[in-house]
């Protein structure tokens, strides 16, 4: 699976290369070359080009995970097998009442470049600009009202109504993230968007270099006054493509890497010198979108006919070897709201299907199908075509590079979103339903909601949900939101994929969240 992403999602668009090897140290500088070959080098893979330094502005894990190294934030994600949090900024957090979040900082948090001690005044300001400047990730602040100071390291984070998604996304993932109000006011006049030129750091790497599309290179902060990291320096080298990533962990340009899922089997069995091979779960929701509003997806009738003509296994079969489950809808297995099961059986039924179609009284429709360029993608939809030609449906499948493809449905980006039918889709999830969710309300039609789906109901839903604390009540919400999807006949769930990692262990100790993206400040020498 991509990391690629928008508001914590799996969108990007900047199409990435690689650079591997000697070629990364041949472009340094060589007094950066020569420190690099004597220190503990860290070398991993990055699933993309860096979108942004900016953690107000960010577009998905490659950058959150850089940003991880080079900030702070009130709380972090802990590594391990089972979701939870741990203070990072904070000595102290609790939770007033279900609006009010006091917090207490540590002391001794300083800001590089001269730019003083982190306060509370610092937090207040990296919290507070993210709905200023109507940032794309706003929505995970979606409840902030503002963030009260009480004295230099002391506040109280104010909601305009309770969000419980503020434990598990918005304070130990991007939005969290606290910059310099000074460093920031001084950078951009207006505190907005810094873009690829942080002013400062914070946390116990600063960024030492970058190189678009070739390497990302963080060295300790010598203002750091934590624990000390691992690594004296990690280089983060962007290889979009998996199988990439694969022969470059290989030939030895990357310690730590994601890998394919049909290539899960191979290394299983027979893994590289000294390396490691996890398959971790994956909270990523992949499914067919059918755009409501095309005319010949308008009818309710065809797009239920296209449901039960895709037999979910079959695809998940030739596009990752068997190696992930069949997706119960968009929440993923551990994470509040995961269905026990689809409303559509996952083989589908031919003959339902015909008996849909015969209703909607179509024959002969020819239909696009819209996909990445990327091996597991076309195999799904060339998978998709064959199934579909069963009932009578040609689909021509139109493969796209990452930049075409995500502006696909986005309105702003033009008219092509009047053209899109068929998709297949794929977005990354976080460890809070919200996430998984929020993307298919009426006011996310022409922005993450290509299908266009809307529901009254389901808005409301969405609304309530995340003012519940209580997880079995929280659950049953959910369940009904996914219901309203699947029953639009817009979506087609396949998988929430599977998350197999591999690294080097004389290299190495590795330290991931569960679903195996890279905590880079934890990770260790072997």
């Amino acid at each position: 699976m991509n990391n690629i992403a928008g508001s914590v999602n799996r969108r990007t668009f900047l199409k990435t290369g690689a650079v591997l090897g000697g070629g990364i140290v041949a472009g340094m500088p060589l007094s950066q070359a020569i420190w690099a070959a004597e220190g503990k080098v860290l070398k991993v893979r990055g699933s993309r080009n860096i979108a942004t330094f900016d953690p107000g502005f960010y577009e998905g894990n490659a950058d959150v995970e850089v940003m991880n190294c080079i900030y702070s934030k009130l709380t972090r994600y802990k590594p391990g097998s089972e979701w939870g949090w741990e203070l990072e900024a904070a000595e102290k957090l609790e939770q007033a009442d279900p609006t009010h979040i006091r917090f207490r900082l540590r002391k001794g948090i300083k800001f590089t470049g001269g730019y003083g001690e982190l306060t509370a005044k610092d937090v207040k300001f990296s919290f507070e600009r993210i709905i200023k400047h109507n940032s794309s990730a706003k929505g995970n602040w979606a409840s902030l009202d503002h963030v009260e100071i009480e004295d230099d390291y002391t506040g109280v984070i104010v909601l305009k109504t309770p969000f419980e998604p503020l434990w598990m996304i918005s304070l130990p993932y991007g939005v969290g993230t606290i910059v310099s109000e000074e460093a920031v006011m001084k950078a951009t006049k207006d505190g907005g968007n810094f873009g690829v030129k942080p002013p400062a750091f914070s946390g116990p790497y600063v960024l030492a270099d970058w190189k678009p599309n070739q390497y990302v290179l963080l060295t300790r902060n010598p203002d750091w006054s934590g624990p000390k990291p691992g690594f004296d320096e990690i280089r983060i080298i962007p290889i979009e493509d998996v199988k990439t990533a694969e022969l470059a962990y290989h030939s030895g340009d990357i310690h730590f890497t994601q890998i394919s899922v049909d290539s899960l089997a191979k290394f299983e069995s027979n893994p590289p010198a000294d390396t490691t091979v996890e398959n971790k779960p994956s909270l990523d929701y992949d499914w067919i979108g059918m755009n409501m509003d095309h005319p010949k997806l308008k009818d309710i009738n065809v797009r239920k006919a296209i449901q039960w003509a895709i037999n979910v296994p079959q695809i998940l079969d030739a596009a990752y070897s068997g190696k992930v489950a069949v997706a119960k809808g968009v929440i993923a297995p551990g994470v509040v709201g995961c269905r026990d099961k689809a409303l559509i059986p996952p083989e589908g039924d031919l003959a339902k299907a015909k008996e849909f179609l015969e209703k909607a009284g179509v024959s002969d429709l020819t239909l696009t199908l819209d996909c990445l360029n990327q091996s597991d993608s076309l195999t799904i939809a060339q998978v998709v075509q064959a199934q579909l030609s069963q009932i009578g449906i040609t689909v021509q499948v139109n493969a796209q590079d990452a930049g075409s493809f995500w502006s696909l449905g986005v309105e702003s980006e033009g008219e092509r979103w009047k053209d899109v039918q068929l998709t297949v889709m794929g977005y990354n999830g976080r460890p809070d339903p919200y996430t998984a969710l929020h993307a298919f309300i009426s006011a996310g039609v022409g922005v993450w909601n290509w299908e266009r789906f809307r529901s009254e109901r389901f808005d409301e839903l969405d609304a309530t949900a995340v003012t519940v604390s209580d997880p079995v009540e929280r659950a049953k919400l959910y369940y009904e939101m996914q219901d309203l999807m699947e029953e639009s006949g817009a979506y087609r769930f396949l998988t929430n994929g599977a998350t197999p990692i591999m690294y080097r262990t004389t290299q190495l100790q590795a330290a991931t969240t569960p679903d195996g993206q890279p905590l880079l400040y934890d990770f260790k020498p072997a």
